[in-house]
């Protein structure tokens, strides 16, 4: 891709916020262009659609909130205090999403606007995310932190599909969240989670 750090950055940024705010279907790759002072010619030089840009922006801003978060392997939520963990990376987490307004973008994307394409970029993300969830479930269970009495492929479907329903949530209703009221959320989701997956 000929394009400087700099204004790929501008274009990731920009695609981002129209992603997210018109759905991919509705998303104006003319405004897109426009509103990084590109000529058509100039950005089918670099990408040779809107699928193309839209995998580009999931890769950039996955890759950036990947190396932001530094998230810990798996297995090592089987040595010491597992709960204490997970706060840890949720807290991480929400110090991260909270700092930069181009991970809401991402969320969005992520989920309410991908393309009908079911191999795009977006969903390989959320695979990963599903899958290093799964094997935090799993090094809980094998840690004893983890309830044993259900199957380990519904607990990770579970813990996925709970995570990702309060990040969504959250996403959408950050605005209107005080701040001084966000730990407590992050404290009452933490105690779901914990209710539902420790074990009794």
């Amino acid at each position: 891709m000929a394009i400087t750090e700099e204004r790929r950055a501008q274009l990731v940024r920009t695609a981002a916020r129209e992603f997210a705010g018109s759905g991919y279907q509705r998303a104006s790759l003319n405004a897109i262009i426009r509103d990084c002072g590109l000529s058509k010619s100039s950005f089918y030089n670099i990408l040779d659609s809107k699928l193309a840009l839209y995998d580009l922006v999931v890769t950039d801003i996955s890759r950036q909130l990947s190396r932001e978060l530094d998230l810990p392997a798996p297995a090592t939520f089987a040595d010491g205090d597992f709960w204490q963990k997970i706060v840890d990376v949720i807290v991480t987490l929400t110090q991260v999403l909270t700092n930069d307004d181009v991970y809401a973008d991402l969320a969005q994307m992520l989920y309410d606007t991908q393309p009908p394409d079911e191999q795009n970029e977006a969903a390989r993300v959320l695979a990963s995310a599903s899958q290093w969830i799964s094997d935090v479930v799993r090094a809980g269970r094998e840690a004893g932190a983890v309830r044993d009495d259900l199957p380990i492929s519904l607990q990770g479907e579970l813990a996925f599909t709970m995570l990702r329903t309060f990040d969504e949530w959250s996403v959408n209703n950050l605005d209107t969240i005080p701040a001084d009221q966000l730990t407590a959320l992050v404290d009452a989701q933490l105690a779901a989670l914990r209710r539902l997956f420790a074990p009794a």
